[in-house]
Formats: C-alpha cells, sequence, structure tokens
C-alpha cells in the first residue's frame, strides 16, 4: 500500500556559521487515514518538518513524496494538503459562512458548490447556528472550529496541524482534542498534528514520532510508546518516570533478570533488537509501582514527601543509593495510604513493568 505521505533521509539545514541543522536524515511512512503527530520539545525539527510537507520549506536532501508523487517541484498552492495555524488566520470582517467559503471562492468553485460544502462543513464542526456571526464575535474554540472548517472545505488528501490548541485553556483544549479525532474519523483525511504536549499525543493519534535535535528517535502507537520507550530520552519525555541504577544479570532477550541496588532481582523488559550486559538504567512509571513495608519491598527508603492531587496522591521517595523516587496512587473515597512523612518504607513493582534503558 503506497504511503499517503512518504518522507526519506529528509534534510533541512540552514546556512551560517556555524550552520543549523534543523532536520537531519528524518525517514517516515504516514498512511491514508492516519491520525499522526509529531512530537518534541522546542526546537526537535517537527514544525520545520511540517513546514516542507506543506511547501513553505525546500529540503536540502533526501525525498518528499505524496501518494507516490514527488512533491519536490510542486509549490505550496499546488499541493493537495491545507494547514491550520496557532494563530487561526481568519478575516474579523466575514462572517463564519464567508471564512469557510473564501478558500473555495479563490479556487473558483461555482457558487452552489460553495454554498453546500459551507453547509455541511459548518455542520460538521457544529457551528450551523452561527452562520452570520463575524469572527471576531466568536469564542477562542468556535474560531478553532472555522479555521478547520475552512480548512477541511476543500478537501484536501492531507490536513497539517501545527499546535492549534496551544491557545485554548485547559477544559477547551481537552474538549478540542477528542473533536479532532472525531473531525479525523469522519472526514477520512490523513492528519499530521505538531505538538510538545504528551498529554495531546497520546489522546489522539493512531501513531506518534518522538523528535530531539532533528531526528526522529522513536516510532509507534501511543501506548507503545509509553510503555515500551526505545531510549531514555523517550521514556523522560512521555509521561513521569523513575530512573533507577541497575545490573543485567541474564539477559533472554525480549527480558532480562537485573539485580538493583538493594540487591534483589526481578524481570524487566528489553528494548527491541537491544543486547545488553552490565550497567543499565531501570525506567518504572509511578502509576505501576506501590509502596510497601520496608521488608517486603525491592527498594528501601524514606518517605519524604505526600502530595495529594484530588485523583491520584504522589508520594516521594528517597531510596538509599541517593536514587528519588515517585509513586502515584489513585484516591478512593475513605481510604488512608497508612503511611506518614518520614516512614521506613519499601517499593514495590510487579515483574515485566520496568523496562531496561541502556546506561
Amino acid at each position: 500500500m503506497t504511503a499517503a505521505i512518504s518522507v526519506r533521509n529528509l534534510r533541512k539545514v540552514y546556512p551560517g556559521s556555524p550552520e543549523v541543522v534543523a532536520l537531519a536524515d528524518a525517514s517516515i511512512d504516514i498512511q491514508d487515514n492516519e491520525f499522526f503527530t509529531l512530537l518534541g520539545p522546542s526546537g526537535c525539527g517537527k514544525t520545520t518538518l511540517l513546514r516542507m510537507i506543506a511547501g513553505f520549506e525546500h529540503p536540502t536532501s533526501g525525498s518528499l513524496k505524496m501518494h507516490g508523487e514527488d512533491l519536490s517541484n510542486l509549490p505550496p498552492y499546488r499541493r493537495p494538503v491545507n494547514t491550520v495555524f496557532q494563530s487561526y488566520a481568519l478575516f474579523p470582517h466575514l462572517t463564519v459562512a464567508q471564512n469557510i467559503g473564501f478558500g473555495l471562492e479563490m479556487l473558483g468553485k461555482p457558487k452552489d458548490e460553495i454554498k453546500q460544502t459551507v453547509g455541511e462543513m459548518m455542520e460538521l464542526v457544529k457551528m450551523s447556528q452561527m452562520a452570520d456571526r463575524q469572527t471576531g464575535q466568536i469564542s477562542g474554540g468556535q474560531q478553532q472550529r472555522v479555521a478547520l472548517a475552512r480548512a477541511l472545505a476543500p478537501r484536501p488528501k492531507v490536513l497539517l496541524l501545527d499546535e492549534p490548541l496551544s491557545a485554548l485553556d485547559f477544559k477547551l483544549r481537552k474538549d478540542m482534542q477528542l473533536e479532532l479525532k472525531r473531525l479525523q474519523m469522519e472526514t477520512g483525511i490523513t492528519f499530521i498534528f505538531v505538538t510538545h504536549d504528551q498529554e495531546e499525543a497520546l489522546t489522539m493519534s493512531d501513531r506518534i514520532a518522538v523528535m530531539s535535535a532533528g531526528t526522529i528517535r522513536q516510532i509507534g502507537g501511543p501506548r507503545a510508546i509509553y510503555d515500551h520507550p526505545a531510549e531514555r530520552f523517550v521514556a523522560d519525555f512521555i509521561g513521569d518516570t523513575n530512573f533507577v541504577p541497575a545490573h543485567v544479570a541474564t539477559n533472554n532477550g525480549a527480558e532480562a533478570d537485573v539485580t538493583l541496588s538493594s540487591g534483589k532481582t526481578i524481570t524487566a523488559r528489553m528494548p527491541e533488537g537491544e543486547s545488553m550486559q552490565g550497567k543499565v538504567t531501570l525506567a518504572v512509571r509511578p502509576e505501576h509501582a506501590s509502596i510497601a513495608t520496608e521488608a517486603d519491598g525491592l527498594l528501601p527508603g524514606t518517605l519524604s514527601e505526600i502530595v495529594y492531587f484530588g485523583t491520584d496522591t504522589h508520594y516521594h521517595i528517597a531510596l538509599d543509593d541517593g536514587t528519588g523516587f515517585v509513586v502515584r496512587r489513585q484516591n478512593r473515597p475513605d481510604e488512608t495510604a497508612g503511611f506518614a512523612t518520614g516512614d521506613r518504607i519499601g517499593i514495590h513493582f510487579a515483574p515485566g513493568v520496568g523496562q531496561v534503558l541502556r546506561d
């Protein structure tokens, strides 16, 4: 099956002294009707890659194809893609309906077709009741919907979204995450979404490419990225993670028996294709660990802080080997943990939940 977007050894270098490598040798296949997210910190190259797909930037080297067609010599206006930017760039003097239909008018579509498409798009984004309102008179979330409808109206093959939710407040951003996923599934259009927000990526994506310093560090589904990080950067960037020193005692391929600083041994997962011996780091998610008595725990330490978050409580433990560790425990009505700051405790986690990473 031909990929919707196929990137091979794509590289972008800005000349200067020294030169700036914005993207280094990126290769990705993004499938048709996929919600694909480029995730990473500021300056990692995700927006540069998005702009090259849109045609706003030209690669230094490498190839970029859409459904098998080379995009190298196609200007932005001839590419079957549309972009929704962080600033929605709506026309405040035009109505919602006029904004949505603007691009279709520029394409010279017949008036009847424009009217029908605008009606369909307003219904899709649930803005039909505000067709005659000027966009300067509607909320930020409603403006977001109008920008999406305008981008979807020409029915592009690929929709590019450059951090479009970052200006919204927390609750509205959560609502729009679900709304974006609904729109992608209903339209069947390939969405390529850029964000630095891990929760957004995990919530909406079919697959995620985690980026850092112009390189792609790992590609996979949300659960695979979260539960099976390929390296320390990915484990640290996606969610909260505890890193504890360990030593590989026995390597069994997909799993290994690792010895902790306490001298106790437990089975942990190995990164795919990796074979390690000796000193390593073990990554354990806070929600995968629990507090036990000192005698029953795998790692002994002192409970240094208890932080209540409403839905859960975080227990900060100073381990005897000098490492910090956090246990996240979901709160239940009328339940008490039975531990207090200063208590000697042990940390327990089940075999197979830890991920071995190269030290």
